[in-house]
């Protein structure tokens, strides 16, 4: 059995149901991040697990027992929460130890488990700062190392980097997944944003509209996405309808393409921006329409066969200027996407 089983969750808001029965296993020590847009039911859920919203239905087992009956207190869970939600009027030690009081740990205990906290955090020279003179870095590590201190079986956070800056988020997020790796703790991390999810995940479990939609690694959802939702919300896509004859298939253009997997007929594939090759060719079937230089890499948006189909060029020299007439070519297979028809991409 896996550290945490949720089983057919669901909750309903009067006759509006928020989240469609959702199942999700976590292994011990895993890191798992439930990604989806805002009013997906992902924070729902994470609610759910707290205790702070009671489902409509569905169990919640948590180390082999079942608490989605039992008080928030007594769940073995840790919340990490966007706001920080930091005690103002208690300095980083005091919000470390309220906690581990309430709990009646022992104080050789209390100052054990602290220590550890602070230093893997890096907050020991902090202990004694009240929130309010602490950055929004070192709060969120504040609210972090006080979720530590409580050793729960599963570890829950609430969008914690998105009240940060892009640079300090960066950072965060390098040393969160560092921090996980250290203490190997089970857990369930919420987010809207692909880069974190990507960079952070053992596993991901994409969410739409109280649903889940596929589970998978970052690598497996963005190579090899099985629905046409997952594709386009995890990163940059060109979403194309062909005809399938086999192991191959025929663009809208006409061009031929190797498939990843046999089809015949309609079919819809993913085609990653970065995995197509773009050279200037005054008899190329293809137009520059835009041309965005990123540093790292340019993007282009070229009109061919009626449609716009952006293209990643890496470590470029020279920009195809806008305008020009350019060639498109595919040199490994394309996607197919599961149970999906040419209908839907047109």
């Amino acid at each position: 059995m896996s550290e945490l089983e949720i089983c057919n969750i669901t909750k309903d808001y009067g006759p509006s149901r928020a989240l469609h029965p959702v199942s999700i296993a976590v292994e011990r020590g895993e890191f798992v991040t439930i990604l989806g847009p805002s009013g997906c039911g992902k924070s729902t859920l994470l609610r759910i697990l707290t205790g702070i919203t009671q489902p409509s239905g569905g169990e919640i087992h948590l180390g082999g027992k079942r608490i989605d009956q039992a008080p928030p207190e007594a769940r073995d869970v840790a919340m990490v929460f966007q706001s920080y939600a930091l005690f103002p009027h208690m300095s980083v030690a005091g919000n470390l130890a309220f906690g581990l009081k309430m709990k009646k740990v022992r104080k050789d205990e209390r100052a054990r488990r602290m220590a550890h906290a602070l230093e893997i955090c890096n907050l020991a020279g902090l202990v004694d700062r009240m929130p309010r003179q602490l950055s929004g870095g070192q709060q969120q590590r504040v609210a972090l190392a006080r979720a530590i201190v409580m050793q729960p079986s599963l570890l829950l956070f609430d969008e914690p980097l998105s009240n940060l800056d892009a640079k300090l988020r960066d950072t965060l997020r390098h040393e969160l997944t560092e921090l996980h790796r250290r203490i190997g703790a089970t857990s369930l991390y919420v987010t809207h944003d692909q880069a974190e999810a990507m960079a952070m995940s053992d596993r991901i479990v994409v969410m739409n509209e109280g649903r889940v939609v596929e589970t998978g690694t970052p690598l497996e959802l963005y190579r090899a996405p099985k629905h046409v939702f997952t594709a386009t919300f995890l990163g940059q896509t060109n979403l194309l309808p062909v005809v399938a004859r086999g192991a191959e298939a025929q663009l809208p253009w006409g061009q031929s393409v190797a498939l990843d997997a046999p089809a015949t007929g309609d079919i819809q594939v993913s085609v990653r921006p970065e995995n197509i090759d773009i050279c200037a060719d005054e008899a190329g079937s293809g137009t520059v329409c835009a041309v965005s230089f990123m540093g790292a890499n340019a993007l282009y948006t070229v009109e061919i066969g009626g449609r716009r189909i952006r293209v990643s060029q890496s470590g470029v020299e020279h920009l195809i200027e806008t305008g020009r007439r350019v060639t498109l070519q595919f040199p490994g297979p394309v996607h197919r996407l599961n149970g999906t028809t040419a209908q839907e991409a047109a």
